[in-house]
């Protein structure tokens, strides 16, 4: 489960710098960082559900503070 929860945080991340490219480089002339930003939310929450449906079936548990 870690290395799922690595890799959509690394997609949402590459997306965020893909969206700051777009912007610098067509300066508002394109809907290229609009698409990109769009793509980021989707992941944040596809994320955020599939926490929530593998809390709920019991694959990941909370740990607590130590």
């Amino acid at each position: 489960m870690k290395i799922v929860v690595a890799v959509a945080f690394i997609l949402i991340i590459g997306s965020l710098f893909s969206a700051l490219l777009f912007l610098m480089r067509d300066k508002g002339k394109s809907d290229r960082t609009v698409q990109a930003l769009t793509l980021r939310v989707g992941f944040s929450v596809a994320l955020f559900i599939l926490l929530l449906v593998l809390y709920k079936l019991g694959y990941i548990q909370p740990t607590g503070l130590h």
